[in-house]
């Protein structure tokens, strides 16, 4: 999480540097805290091909599976609206999603001790969102962010990187003259593939075959979709 740690600092200089001075989106701008609820849909193409070295495999293999599941979960969200014109702002912040998904892959390799399974979880995303301001008390807005999610397999195989990938958005904002506000929103991020490999068999003393090929290759495509509504307030 090093570089979104980065990015966060460099947003925060950017607020500290940046006072609003627009009358009419005041009751918009300053930075503002937000408790979430998602309805989260999370798909994810993955996939194993391996190789002819593959214990009770003599031909090499290419397995497939597609998943698709959906839930509640719930996040955090920070940020600050800076006014950049009249009816136009600037809104930067991030938002952290506590929940998991997991794609777990049954082996036809005999040797493996058991299932590999990668387990998408913690979901943290900065975001730009330009905002035009429609009355006095309600807003819209187009998001571009960028995201990471934490990564763990289980199985017999190498351990990948997190995940990193893009996400935008659209929503709503409407904030009441006592700073309590209310963002309905929808999105969708795309992360990029993470992959994994077999760390290779081992051969016991009495002949006994364990572990997953190096040759063996998972792979998985995450994408995830979700309707968002904030409950929070603008200081």
């Amino acid at each position: 999480m090093n570089k979104l740690r980065t990015l966060l600092a460099s947003c925060a200089l950017i607020l500290a540097l940046n006072t609003p001075v627009m009358s009419d989106s005041s009751n918009f701008a300053g930075p503002y805290i937000g408790l979430q609820g998602s309805t989260v849909g999370v798909g994810v193409q993955g996939g194993k091909n391996g190789g002819a070295t593959e214990e009770g495999d003599t031909g090499g293999s290419s397995d497939n599976v597609n998943v698709g599941k959906t839930g509640i979960t719930a996040g955090l969200e920070l940020g600050y609206a800076i006014p950049v014109g009249s009816a136009f702002l600037i809104d930067i912040g991030g938002t952290y999603i506590d929940g998991a998904v997991s794609l777990r892959q049954n082996n036809t390799d005999t040797a493996a001790s058991e299932p590999v399974k990668f387990v998408v979880s913690q979901f943290y995303s900065i975001y730009a969102a330009p905002t035009l301001v429609l009355s006095d008390t309600s807003s819209m807005y187009a998001k571009v962010g960028y995201s990471e999610a934490s990564v763990n397999v289980t199985g017999d195989v190498s351990q990948p990187g997190d995940l990193q990938g893009n996400t935008y958005a659209i929503g709503t904002r409407t904030v009441l003259e006592s700073g309590i506000f209310i963002r309905a929103e929808a999105g969708y991020t795309d992360y990029d593939n993470l992959s994994a490999q077999g760390l290779g068999t081992n051969v016991s003393t009495t002949g006994t075959t364990s572990g997953i090929a190096t040759t063996t290759k998972y792979t998985a495509d995450p994408e995830l979709a979700y309707g968002a509504i904030s409950i929070g307030f603008r200081f």
